[in-house]
Order: C-alpha cells, then structure tokens, then sequence
C-alpha cells in the first residue's frame, strides 16, 4: 500500500513540474513574438536612417504627430533614429538573454520530468511484480 502512495506523491509532483514546463515554454512562444516585433521595427529604422542619409543637408524632413507634419530639423531626425536603434537594439540583446535563461530553464524542467518519469514506471514495475 505505500508503494501506492508513493506513486500517487510521484504523479501530482509529475504533473506539477509538467505545469511548469508549460509555463516556461509560453514565455518562450511571447520572447519569440516580442522578438519579431523588435527586429521588425529595427530594420524600418536602420532604412529610414539610410533614407536620411541620402538626403542633402537642405532637404526638408516633417514627423508626423497625430494628424500634423511637423517640420523637423534633419540632424535631429537622424539623432532620434540612431537612439530608436540603440534603444531596439539593447532590447534585443536583453531579450536574447532572457530566452537564453528560459531555454535552460526548459532543458532542466525537462530533465527532472524525465527522472520522474522514471521513477514512476520503477515503482510500477515492482508493483507489478509484487
């Protein structure tokens, strides 16, 4: 009768750590769609920056802000892509990181299911034998 006990204990740890593991693995489905996002918008902004770079020093540049075009000077348009592109870029690098960690994370969960695993079927196995 302990060994019934024990296999129970063993299958809602089982089910706990599986919970866990589809946890980690939705945050690794949103890293991946933040991801996207960011390299989306970090290469619109690395084309503008070239747009503007072709533009001649005289050359007239409007923002658009709500439903104005406002006149904006071209080295502070250049200035606030270059930041836009620092900024996606940091982003990236932190979600790179970030993946980094879930993903070992995920390989650990998966690792201590598989021992679990394991051992419930150990546990079986001498039940069925007994």
């Amino acid at each position: 009768m302990a060994s019934s006990s024990a296999l129970r204990e063993l299958q809602r740890e089982l089910e706990a750590k599986a919970n866990d593991l589809s946890k980690i693995q939705k945050d690794i489905s949103k890293n991946h769609q933040v991801r996207k996002k960011y390299t989306i918008q970090l290469g619109e902004n690395e084309l503008v920056l070239k747009e503007l770079d072709l533009l001649s020093e005289d050359a007239n540049v409007f923002k658009l802000i709500g439903p104005v075009l406002v006149k904006q000077d071209l080295a502070e348009a250049r200035a606030n892509v270059r930041k836009r592109i620092e900024y996606i870029s940091a982003e990236l690098k932190r979600l790179d990181t970030t993946l980094q960690d879930l993903e070992e994370k995920q390989n650990s969960k998966k690792e201590t299911i598989l021992k679990l695993q394991q051992r419930a079927q150990a546990l079986q196995a001498g039940k069925a034998k007994a």
